[in-house]
This record gives structure tokens, C-alpha cells and sequence, in this order.
């Protein structure tokens, strides 16, 4: 089985929160989608932000799609917030950047794709909102591949697409030439190496385009490999209802196990594992998973 960390980005208001939704549905964690202006938002469970209807904080989500173990990692839209977002980023094995297609690339699209190149985190696109009056996906897409990179091509039936993409690696052109075809393998890596951006178009809040966007994610992408040694990287530090400060953190490499001394003096309390609002408390964290740490 695969086992991912994604993140979801965006500009305010792209939908990214009711793509989320659906993916949680598709995943089975939850039984109808929640609404962001309802306040039943599954990965928006603080106060705040239902009174507020948009994403304050990171938060968390595991889902299972076939052979894909995904750990989503929704993360705030508004500008103000974006120091959040970028902490999340450094975890990351790929992200799916939401983009509004009547809004078009926004400023914050644009600082956000620069925050992902910083970071080299592999991209999928979910272009949103298609069901809009007037939209037109070929001028959608040809503002992201002039505005975001060339790169950004439609991956629905990347068949279609294969003279595009061989010219995005000298080596892979050189097979194609040759056979015609670009590998599986080729394509993974093409995405994990950020030549090419998978782009998929839809609708979240009626679930349309959400289950090719599944496929892609389950056929395109690959589990990183991890460092023998124990290893992690903090991402978010909070507080739980009873006070309790928790450490988020995403293990790199080895095991982590509850009661490990992590620094002189400083134990690992409670290892929880969080899906949504609700948290599951377990004794081991192997390479590839987020997890926090109490104590």
C-alpha cells in the first residue's frame, strides 16, 4: 500500500475546504458533505473558524482510497494566515492547489506556487467551480501553464498529452522518440521532479471531477523513501481543550514510540493520531505519518 502526506492550498473562497469535503466523503469518513457556510465543515471543527466560515487553522484528515493511504493536511486560504500554511508545506510529499476557475490565478496563487517551488513539493491542480457561468477551461489552463509553469497540462487521459510531456525531460523525449510512449514510471517521475503539474478540472460542491482527481492521486504518485534513523519535522504547535500542549510533527525516518525520551529530559507523553476533531491515541509512529505529541 502507498502512504502519502498531501496538503491542500489556495487563495480564499477557491473551494478548497468543499474539495476537501468530498474527498472525505469518496473516503468514506464521513456520510454527507459539510459545508463550510453550514459551519459542519469535517476539517474545520474550531469555533472560530464556523463562526467565521473560513480555514484558521492546519488540520488533519486520514484517508484510505484503495491502495493509497492518504494523510490530508487542510491548511488556511486567507493571506493572513499564511505563515500556517507555509510551516505545513515542509511535510509534504505532493499538494493539490485549488484554483477557482472564474477567479483565475489570484496574487495568492502566485505566492503560493512560489512557497511550493520553494519547498519542492510536487503539485497537482484542481481547477473548481467549472459549473460557472461563462467559464472557459481552455483559457483556464492557458493562464495557468503562462502564469504557474508549462508544465500544468490536463491529466484526466495523460495518453493525450504524451508529446507535451516528453518535451518537459531531454530523457524521457529521447524514450519517446523511440517507442511512443512515456512508462508509468516516467510520468511519477515527471510529476515527483515538478516538470509536469497534474491538472484536473471539477466541481467539489456537486462532486464532479473529484473521483478523477482520486484516480490520478492513486496512480501518480509515490511513496518517498525513508531514512533509516529515527527522524521528524515539526509543523504546528497547539493546545488541546484540557490545556495539554501538543506537538505536531511528521516522523522521516524510523519509529517513534510513546514514553521515547526526543530531547534530554523531554518524553514523548501520548503519541494521538487526529481525524478531524477526534483523536486516537496509539503506542507507535512509523516513517511517513503526522502525529502529535503530548508532553
Amino acid at each position: 500500500m502507498s502512504q502519502i502526506v498531501t496538503g491542500l492550498v489556495a487563495h480564499v473562497d477557491a473551494g478548497k475546504t468543499t474539495l476537501s469535503e468530498a474527498l472525505l466523503y469518496h473516503a468514506g469518513v464521513t456520510r454527507q458533505l459539510g459545508r463550510v457556510d453550514k459551519g459542519s465543515a469535517f476539517l474545520d471543527p474550531d469555533q472560530l473558524e464556523q463562526q467565521r466560515g473560513i480555514t484558521i487553522f492546519s488540520h488533519q484528515a486520514e484517508l484510505s482510497f484503495g491502495d493509497l493511504k492518504l494523510t490530508l493536511l487542510d491548511t488556511p486560504g486567507h493571506i493572513d494566515f499564511l505563515a500556517a500554511t507555509e510551516r505545513v508545506l515542509a511535510v509534504l510529499d505532493y499538494a493539490i492547489l485549488v484554483v477557482s476557475a472564474p477567479a483565475g490565478v489570484q496574487a495568492t496563487t502566485r505566492i503560493l506556487w512560489d512557497l511550493l517551488d520553494k519547498y519542492q513539493v510536487p503539485t497537482f491542480v484542481f481547477v473548481n467551480k467549472m459549473d460557472a457561468p461563462g467559464v472557459d477551461q481552455a483559457a483556464v489552463l492557458a493562464q495557468l501553464q503562462a502564469e504557474l509553469d508549462p508544465g500544468c497540462l490536463p491529466f484526466k487521459d495523460p495518453a493525450a498529452q504524451f508529446e507535451e510531456l516528453a518535451l518537459l525531460d531531454e530523457g524521457v523525449m529521447d524514450d519517446y522518440l523511440t517507442t511512443g510512449e512515456i512508462t508509468p514510471a516516467q510520468l511519477r517521475g515527471l510529476i515527483k521532479n515538478r516538470c509536469a503539474f497534474p491538472v484536473y478540472f471539477g466541481a467539489a460542491l456537486k462532486d464532479e471531477g473529484v473521483a478523477d482527481l482520486i484516480k490520478g492521486l492513486t496512480e501518480w504518485t509515490q511513496t518517498p523513501t525513508p531514512t533509516p534513523d529515527f527522524g521528524a519535522r515539526v509543523f504546528k504547535v497547539s493546545h488541546d481543550e484540557r490545556g495539554n500542549r501538543l506537538t505536531w510533527l511528521r516522523v522521516t525516518g524510523g519509529n517513534l514510540r510513546a514514553k521515547a525520551e526526543l530531547l534530554p529530559g523531554q518524553k514523548a507523553d501520548q503519541l494521538r493520531v487526529y481525524n478531524g476533531a477526534k483523536a486516537t491515541v496509539v503506542q507507535e509512529v512509523g516513517p511517513g505519518q503526522v502525529c502529535t505529541v503530548a508532553g
